[in-house]
């Protein structure tokens, strides 16, 4: 049986590592196993789903190196859902409801008081024709709710082992809202259902869900054994709490914004909350790697930081070509082989920019004006060759008796502005005369 995964954001808002996790996982697989990656948006809500959000999606995935074998949105599919529905009203297990909101919650506190679980009570299933006719009548429209077996439903878990969902502990749910619209719960299984879904993989607080669906799927005439399930332990930030999509200094746009290489990104999600420490490879050889019985069944953390470590390494081996088109205008290769170790984000290369053809204004140091001025006098004239660092330090050092950090520092500071950075022996040449000599006046004032 072919292998066939989906991925299916809410249009709601941008991709966080929460949900590009899943994502990434999904095609990992879907690509080992030589199978399909379906890129479904649950969009049904339109009140809050966008299509900007979707194209962000799409944009975003795309940029990660993720590619997607068909796609199709939820929205478009109303007529299939309710074909679906229909087939469970006529076997009994779709029922209508007419109890508001806050009749539903008086039930609810009522069960709790009495020591029971707040579950549904099965009221409407009572419901005679004439009843159901009188409500309608009095402008009642109604919610549908599907019949859950008295079972348990279980599985074997990819990733969480054996795991089982009591039916007879869960409420029955809504699938159908009183205004037509099908619920995200129901229009899953139809279309896992219509387009063969072999692997479902999503974070384990979906795991009810699971069970659920199961039983719906089975309903609709599915067989629940031609399909397996990975529950990944939800990630966690950097406080300890769940990753939201609503958290945007976090989400890809902004670390894309930032500077961050995909593929540093890609590394870590594919390697996060398993015994493999993250490492750099390929996408192919990622793909070659992916293994779920590395993961663990404990929740992982979203570090930053280790992002950052990955991505710095990245671009200390990034060659001038993958990078030029987004390096500052005027950029030569001689500039970035002088700054690429220095980076954790490619954006940072603007600041150095500033420092080799901009024109940046040095601090005033104090207590250096004469040592400053002595090395501006020393300054060789041009044309430089790529020994010029060294022949201008050795004549300083020669001219004021100084070595080590009070020779170098108070240039670097002069020259840079910065007391870190490249090395000035590559820097230097870049920068030119003219500019060198500028700075060294004004931080000498």
């Amino acid at each position: 049986m072919s292998v066939v995964v989906r991925f299916a954001p809410s249009p709601t808002g941008y991709i966080h590592p929460g949900n590009a996790r899943p994502a990434l996982l999904n095609w990992l697989f879907a690509r080992k196993q030589g199978g399909r990656f379906i890129l479904r948006f649950d969009d049904t809500d339109t009140t809050r789903g966008t299509p900007e959000f979707a194209d962000a999606i799409r944009q975003d995935l795309t940029w990660l190196g993720i590619d997607w074998d068909d796609s199709f949105n939820q929205s478009d599919r109303m007529a299939v859902y309710e074909e679906a529905a229909e087939r469970l009203k006529a076997s009994g297990r779709l029922y209508p409801c007419f109890e508001s909101e806050a009749e539903l919650q008086a039930k609810r506190d009522y069960r709790v008081k009495r020591g029971q679980p707040p579950i549904y009570d099965r009221a409407m299933l009572k419901l005679t024709p004439e009843q159901r006719a009188k409500a309608e009548a009095n402008g009642k429209t109604p919610y549908w709710r599907f019949r859950l077996s008295d079972r348990a439903i279980g599985w074997t878990d990819l990733v969480l082992g054996a795991r089982e969902v009591k039916l007879t502990a869960v409420s029955d749910p809504v699938l159908i809202r009183a205004d037509g619209t099908p619920l995200y719960t129901f229009c899953s299984v139809v279309d896992d259902l219509d387009v063969g879904v072999t692997h479902i993989i999503r974070g384990e607080d979906h795991i009810t869900n699971t069970g659920v669906q199961l039983d719906i799927l089975q309903a609709l005439g599915g067989n629940p054994t031609r399909m397996s399930f990975a529950h990944l332990p939800l990630l966690t930030g950097s406080d300890g709490g769940k990753l939201s999509k609503r958290t945007e200094s976090i989400s890809l746009r902004s670390m894309r914004a930032d500077g961050i290489e995909p593929l540093a990104i890609a590394a870590y999600l594919a390697h996060l909350g398993s015994s493999s420490d993250p490492a750099l490879m390929p996408m192919p050889e990622l793909v070659a790697d992916f293994n779920f019985t590395r993961f663990s069944k404990s929740s992982a953390r979203f570090d930053i930081t280790q992002v950052l470590a990955l991505n710095r390494k990245l671009l200390q081996s990034m060659l001038f070509e993958q990078v030029s088109a987004r390096l500052p205008p005027g950029a030569t290769e001689a500039f970035w082989l002088a700054v690429r170790s220095n980076l954790d984000l490619l954006s940072e290369a603007r600041g150095y920019w500033d420092v080799v053809a901009g024109s940046i204004v040095p601090p005033v140091i104090e207590g250096e004006a004469e040592f400053l001025r002595t090395a501006l006098d020393l300054l060789p004239a041009e044309p430089w060759d790529p020994a010029i660092w060294t022949t201008w330090t050795d004549a300083i050092r020669a001219a004021t008796g100084r070595r080590g950090r009070t020779l170098f520092m108070p240039l670097r500071l002069a020259l840079t502005g910065e007391e870190h950075g490249p090395e000035l022996k590559a820097l230097l040449p870049l920068m030119g005369r003219a500019r060198a000599a500028q700075r060294l006046s004004v931080a000498a004032v």
